[in-house]
């Protein structure tokens, strides 16, 4: 038999792990198979590609809770039919109204803590599915829930990655579930951890799903009426009131105004071309610009003749990917309460301007550009000063025959760093504590209402003005980069889709994290193996630190494609999650 190594050394189209996909209806990935299926059977209903992601999202909420709750985020980028325009629903989260600095430091904190109530805000993961079904779907909240409330109430099968969660789940947290009364009630049946395969149940986010719809179903006025009355109830009624009344109960600083207030803002995505397509991601309350970032500075390099995966191919993708990041670190916030110089950043001349600071040798600095002037670098004295990533995001793709395309990016509300409230079946988010408490210029410093600087990021690729890809990953501030090489690979090297995602990948840790404590490891880099020896050596040679990660742990994508000659649909996923013991993605199309 031949081995993995040699198996994937001599891979080519036809050696993917996971076989290619094709349908001509639709086409959905998703990193359970419960959520593929479900956003399957939502297409075989009449239901158009929204609906399926919106369906397959809920199911992810339940089968992978470890990963994502509906009390987390949701990022969605929509490109409907007949339109170039790509739509943003931003489904980020928003701090409390007492979320100040000092309101942390009156608590004797010097950084917001990682886990617990404090780092909770509002969730938008709910107000993101209720908007993607308003605007862009044709199903009602009832039909996209009923695989979702199913499997919660009769049973959804534990898996390696909800048992073990990447070494740090249900075994590690095993006493602190323990006290959680609600999280045990799950994932601690008997009192024991699961076994493979074991049915567990969570009841309570089944009649919350049912309460829903109830208020959908009680709404006299068309689908859009209903679905707005299944977002009052969340956010104005008993599930709010119950979310505060935890809240307040474990010394959280949530209340019901800032329920009351909040909403899911509708934006434009941005963009960037690049090789003959426009890539586009969410705004910069998002790490996706610097994705686009990293392209403009890109294009000022022949990748195709340096070589897919050479030494001198891999230096450059990351010291660009580092000069993008440390952008990403000086600038990127919440637009609604910082500036952010967005335009130009992602202007090609900025992007020139950037790579010309490309050397043969790794740098080992932090080098933020300075936009404002039109300068490559920002003097010292003005710098910002990565947590390594954990299995905490979800990704869903979906697209259908009429030309809709979705691309969502389900996260937060993890079991092991939030207590599930016990009356609903679901954990908050934690995402605040992505947040800084100084220095006061910071852009991602805590203020009332503002929305956390977030890893999570998905892509949409237009290609002559229609929708020609979708995709995304878990994996922290790892997601954009992992993301990048696929998007290299498909576009500069003309790889399959599954090969895309396949094929090894690398990811730097030389910037600060988006995650508490905001480590970073200077010129830091994470190979697979399957890159190969003579390259490591180069690339050591050249001033990188090499950290040679595991077979299969860089990753872990998702993504759709549409052929525009022949509108024949593919999808693809990532066997990285299943070997890793993470999560068993699926992608199906029909």
């Amino acid at each position: 038999m031949t081995s993995t190594r040699t198996y994937r050394s001599a891979q080519t189209d036809r050696t993917t792990f996971y076989p290619r996909i094709f349908g001509s209806r639709g086409a959905v990935a998703a990193e359970h198979y419960s959520a593929t299926l479900a956003g399957i059977e939502i297409l075989r209903m009449g239901g158009n590609a929204v609906d399926a992601a919106c369906a397959a999202t809920l199911v992810e909420g339940v089968v992978n809770q470890q990963m994502h709750s509906i009390g987390g985020e949701l990022p969605i980028l929509v490109s409907a039919p007949n339109t170039s325009d790509v739509v943003c629903i931003n489904g980020n989260m928003a701090a409390p109204g007492k979320a100040t600095p000092q309101a942390f430091r009156d608590l004797g904190y010097n950084e917001i803590p990682p886990e617990g109530i404090l780092a909770a805000g509002v969730p938008g993961a709910f107000g993101a599915i209720i908007e993607a079904l308003s605007r862009f779907g044709r199903l009602r909240f009832e039909d996209v829930s009923a695989r979702a409330i199913e499997l919660a109430k009769f049973g959804f099968p534990a898996h390696a990655g909800t048992i073990r969660q990447h070494k740090s789940g249900v075994a590690a947290n095993f006493e602190k579930f323990k006290a959680w009364p609600g999280t045990a009630a799950i994932y601690l049946p008997g009192g024991r951890i699961p076994q493979d395969g074991e049915l567990l149940f969570n009841p309570a986010l089944a009649d919350v799903y049912l309460h829903l719809v109830q208020a959908e179903k009680k709404c006299h006025g068309d689908r859009r009426a209903g679905l707005h009355a299944a977002f009052h109830e969340f956010y104005r009624g008993d599930i709010a009131a119950e979310i505060v009344r935890f809240s307040k109960e474990r010394g959280g600083l949530l209340e019901q105004s800032d329920f009351n207030d909040f909403a899911i803002p509708i934006e434009k995505s941005v963009s960037v071309s690049y090789g003959g397509v426009d890539v586009h991601k969410c705004g910069p309350w998002n790490q996706g610009p610097a994705l686009l970032q990293s392209l403009a500075i890109l294009k000022n390099f022949d990748l195709h003749e340096l070589g897919h995966n050479s030494a001198a191919y891999i230096h450059i993708v990351l010291e660009a990917i580092k000069l993008a990041f440390a952008d990403r670190e000086q600038f990127y916030g919440d637009p609604a309460q910082v500036q952010v110089p967005l335009e130009v950043l992602l202007s090609n001349d900025y992007g020139k301007l950037r790579s010309g600071l490309i050397e043969d040798r790794a740098v080992g600095e932090l080098r933020p550009g300075n936009p404002y002037k039109g300068d490559a670098l920002l003097p010292s004295s003005e710098r910002l000063g990565g947590a390594a990533w954990g299995p905490g995001t979800v990704h869903v793709d979906a697209m259908d025959s009429e030309g809709f395309t979705a691309a969502f990016t389900p996260s937060g509300g993890w079991i092991s760093a939030s207590e599930i409230i016990p009356a609903l079946g679901f954990s908050l988010s934690m995402r605040l504590s992505n947040c800084y408490l100084s220095p006061s210029h910071h852009p991602n410093v805590v203020a009332p209402f503002k929305r956390p600087r977030t890893t999570i990021s998905p892509s949409l690729v237009m290609k002559n003005g229609k929708a020609w890809m979708a995709f995304g990953s878990m994996g922290g501030d790892q997601q954009d980069q992992w993301q990048l090489q696929f998007l290299l690979n498909r576009v500069v090297f003309g790889m399959s889709l599954q090969k895309a995602i396949e094929t090894p990948k690398f990811s730097s840790e030389h910037f600060p994290g988006l995650f508490a404590p905001h480590d970073f490891f200077l010129n830091r880099v994470r190979l697979e193996p399957e890159i190969g020896a003579t390259v490591l050596a180069e690339l050591s040679r050249r001033g990188h630190e090499v950290d040679i990660a595991p077979s299969w742990s860089e990753g872990f994508l998702c993504a759709a494609e549409r052929n525009a000659e022949s509108g024949m649909l593919e999808a693809g996923c990532d066997p990285r999650g299943t070997k890793s013991e993470i999560f068993p993605a699926c992608a199906l199309a029909i």
